[in-house]
């Protein structure tokens, strides 16, 4: 598994009233949900991203203003076959 870090200004810390586990855990599923929007991961992907189970995700992707049923054929076929 890759890695990716970069760093947050202490004064962003502050303003969110965030440790730096917390904020990443939100940038995380922010940056999924958005990937998720673009069309560049399924929901499954984005969930795993995010370091959420999928019902998780797709659960909160109204807090972001994403549709949660915006499903191409392809994945709500992928979708039932795995059900």
């Amino acid at each position: 598994m890759s890695r990716v870090t970069f760093s947050i200004p202490d004064e962003l810390l502050l303003a969110l009233k965030a440790t730096p586990e917390v904020l990443a855990s939100r940038i995380r599923l922010a940056a999924a949900v958005k990937l998720y929007e673009m069309g560049q991961l399924s929901s499954g992907a984005a969930a795993q991203l995010a370091g959420v189970p999928k019902p998780y995700f797709l659960s909160h992707l109204a807090d972001y203003g994403v549709n949660t049923f915006d499903l191409t054929e392809e994945e709500l076929t992928h979708d039932l076959k795995n059900a």
